[in-house]
C-alpha cells in the first residue's frame, strides 16, 4: 500500500465506530479530526465530502461483520452446521460488535434511513445480500436431505434475520446480551424442530 492508501485506511478504519455510535448528522468534521489526529485538508484530500467518508466506514464495519460471520459459518461441515453456527455467532455479538460502537446494519440503517437516502439504500442492499445469504444456506440443507422440502428457505431467512436484529437492538439499549443470547437458543430451537428433517 501507498502511503495514501495507507492513510485513507486509517482514516476509515478510526472513523468508522464514531460514525456508527454518532449517525450521519451529528458526526461533524471537527470529531472526525479530532479521532484522527489530520486536518481538514488531508481529511478531503481523500474523501471527496462527509457522505463520502461515511459510505466507506460504514462498508468497512459491515464486510468486517460479514467475513467474520463467514468464517464462524464455515466452521460447520454440513449445511445444517452451518445454519446453526449462524446462531451461534449471533450469541456473542454483543461483545463482539462493541469494536464498531454497535452493529452497523441497525445504527446506519435506522441513521440514514431519516438522513441520507444513498446511505440507506445501501444498507437496504446489505440487508438483501444477508437475507439472500441466509436462503441460499437453507436451499444447500434442503438439498443435503437435512430440512423439509416444503421449507419456505426466503420465508425464513427473513425471520431469523428480523429476530436477530431485533434482539441487538434490545440488547443494546437495555445494556442486556441476555437478548441475543435467547435469540440464539430460539433460533436453534427453529432450525432442529421447525426445518429439520
Amino acid at each position: 500500500m501507498s502511503k495514501s492508501e495507507r492513510t485513507k485506511a486509517f482514516i476509515i478504519e478510526t472513523v468508522s465506530p464514531i460514525f456508527n455510535k454518532n449517525g450521519y448528522a451529528a458526526m461533524s468534521l471537527s470529531k472526525i479530526t479530532e479521532a484522527t489526529g489530520l486536518t481538514k485538508g488531508a481529511i478531503y484530500g481523500h474523501f471527496e465530502n462527509k457522505e463520502e467518508l461515511a459510505i466507506a466506514s460504514f462498508k468497512f464495519s459491515v464486510r468486517k461483520v460479514l467475513k467474520d460471520l463467514n468464517e464462524t459459518v464455515n466452521k460447520g461441515e454440513t449445511p445444517i452446521e452451518m445454519l446453526l453456527n449462524v446462531a451461534l455467532f449471533y450469541e456473542g455479538y454483543y461483545e463482539y460488535n462493541k469494536q464498531f460502537g454497535g452493529c452497523p446494519i441497525l445504527n446506519i440503517g435506522v441513521d440514514a434511513n431519516n438522513q441520507n437516502k444513498v446511505i440507506a439504500q445501501l444498507v437496504q442492499s446489505y440487508n438483501h445480500r444477508i437475507l439472500e445469504q441466509f436462503s441460499i444456506l437453507i436451499e444447500k440443507a434442503k438439498e443435503a436431505n437435512e430440512i423439509k422440502n416444503s421449507i419456505d428457505s426466503m420465508l425464513y431467512a427473513k425471520r431469523f434475520f428480523y429476530m436477530i436484529e431485533g434482539a441487538v437492538y434490545m440488547t443494546h439499549i437495555m445494556k442486556d446480551d441476555s437478548y441475543l443470547k435467547d435469540v440464539s437458543t430460539v433460533l436453534q430451537q427453529i432450525i432442529k424442530q421447525e426445518l429439520q428433517k
